[in-house]
């Protein structure tokens, strides 16, 4: 549950590195996702029937530091919208 509190906050950050390709980002972001806990669920099998589920255990109790690295990331701010794109119609009679 952790981990996946930060997926909306996430999901938003990448609509606004690319505006206006909501779709193609949302499938991006949720299509990979999936694949991903799909690879890490053979990975921590394949690591449990190794070793022990015990030590599985203790390797993601520590998968939520990871969400520490989001510090790192740049600070886009909101994209300022001129007046001509909000309102085409006002800006076409003056």
């Amino acid at each position: 549950m952790t981990l996946a509190s930060a997926s909306s906050a996430i999901i938003v950050y990448a609509f606004d590195l690319v505006p206006g390709k909501i779709g193609t980002i949302a499938g991006l972001f949720f299509g990979l996702s999936f694949g991903l806990a799909g690879v890490g669920a053979v990975a921590l099998g394949w690591l449990a029937d190794a070793t022990s589920i015990d030590l599985v255990y203790q390797i993601c109790a520590f998968l939520p530091l990871i969400g520490l690295l989001t510090i790192f990331l740049p600070d886009l701010g909101r994209p300022l919208r001129s007046v001509t794109t909000q309102k085409p119609a006002l800006a076409a009679r003056s």
